[in-house]
């Protein structure tokens, strides 16, 4: 996905990339779990928000992709998040019109209050930090809004940062969105092939 920042805002311009065996023209795209745009290109420009899936023959069905047009949306990077990694939410408004002050939130806890910043790292990842986060903000035409929530996922231990063991493979559910129920389309068997496009300590850019 590109932007590489989940969940995708309509405010940016968005491209869903369908990889998997198969040709392109065995690709089916679904919006909200309804065939959708253009079949047999394995590129979608998003013009709407939704939750989108691609199906190619051969591979099955994507993980869902959401993208949303809300005032004000919290981003995570589209990628999967392992223990000792560095991680860094951001925090936008549709129309750059964000006041002074940005709130994080983790669990509906405050974490911290910002002056003047809309960005907050993570570092390092640890397992406790997976969960439910919000920002809030004041946009100074809409006073205050706040985002709507992003699950976050850390898994295992980075092994470029700890003792050096054999590769392991990521694991298949780090996706941060459950998939959608059963699509009334033929041939949609579950399968991971949408190019994706998440405290000790916590730091502001």
């Amino acid at each position: 996905m590109e932007p590489p920042w989940m969940p995708a805002v309509l405010w940016d311009r968005v491209t869903l990339t369908c990889q998997g065996s198969g040709t392109t023209s065995a690709t089916t795209w679904y919006k909200d779990g309804q065939c959708w745009g253009q079949q047999g290109r394995d590129r979608l420009t998003v013009t709407e928000n939704g939750t989108y899936e691609c199906n190619r023959t051969g591979s099955g069905l994507s993980l869902p992709m959401r993208v949303l047009d809300d005032w004000l949306v919290l981003q995570v990077p589209a990628r999967p998040l392992l223990e000792g990694d560095t991680v860094t939410l951001r925090c936008r408004d549709q129309r750059n019109n964000l006041g002074p002050w940005v709130s994080f939130y983790h669990e509906e806890k405050q974490l911290v209050e910002l002056r003047n910043g809309t960005e907050l790292t993570l570092f390092p990842l640890k397992l406790h930090h997976s969960g439910r986060y919000r920002c809030k903000g004041w946009l100074k035409d809409r006073e205050w809004v706040v985002s709507a929530p992003v699950t976050v996922t850390v898994h295992g231990e980075n092994p470029t940062v700890s003792t050096p063991k054999s590769p392991q493979p990521l694991p298949k559910d780090w996706g941060l969105l459950s998939p959608l129920p059963p699509i009334s389309c033929p041939e949609l068997l579950p399968l991971q092939v949408l190019e994706s496009p998440p405290e000790p300590s916590f730091s502001s850019p």
